[in-house]
């Protein structure tokens, strides 16, 4: 049996494939992956999860590649969270999230995800209709993906009450 890679492995992996990478208000990816996996770990989960967290864009935005994925020290359930949550040329959102859905551990990563993008600080730094549309983008996909309006693990980063 092959050893797998530690959580302090894929960090670095995953910091070093989105060296160089900003989000769309130009902060430096590597925050947003620490925000999902740190809200993943909020939300209870494991270390397949928390692996996936740090690797849920890698392969979408190419920073890796499938191969890699595929041949990577990691459970077969973190590649398929990665997978999963893999956005696919022309796949329309509800076949998106229909694959989130249907993959174990999955649904727990992207709402993590979901709640780091749709953080108001995050958009409000952004114009006006970029962050209209990422808002009603968001809030689209958390209503197709079943999830609450409320993001409890989010009001806890952030010292707000749930309610």
């Amino acid at each position: 049996m092959t050893a797998h890679l530690t959580e302090a492995e894929v960090e670095t992996l995953a910091r070093a494939a989105h060296e160089g990478q900003t989000d769309k208000a130009g902060r430096p990816y590597a925050e947003h992956l620490r925000a999902v996996a740190e809200g993943v770990r909020l939300r209870g989960g494991d270390a397949e999860q928390i692996a996936a967290a740090w690797l849920h864009d890698s392969v979408e935005d190419d920073a890796l590649t499938e191969r890699w994925l595929r041949e990577a020290a990691l459970s077969r359930r973190t590649k398929d969270i990665v997978l999963a949550v893999t956005k696919r040329a022309g796949e329309s959102p509800e076949a998106y999230a229909e694959r989130v859905l249907a993959t174990p551990g999955a649904l727990l990563v992207k709402e993590a995800d979901l709640a780091h993008n749709a953080d108001p600080a995050r958009l409000a730094v952004l114009d006006g209709p970029t962050r209209r549309r990422l808002t009603e983008k968001y809030a689209r996909m958390r209503a197709l993906l079943g999830l609450a309006g409320t993001d409890q693990a989010h009001d806890q980063v952030h010292g707000q009450a749930p309610d």
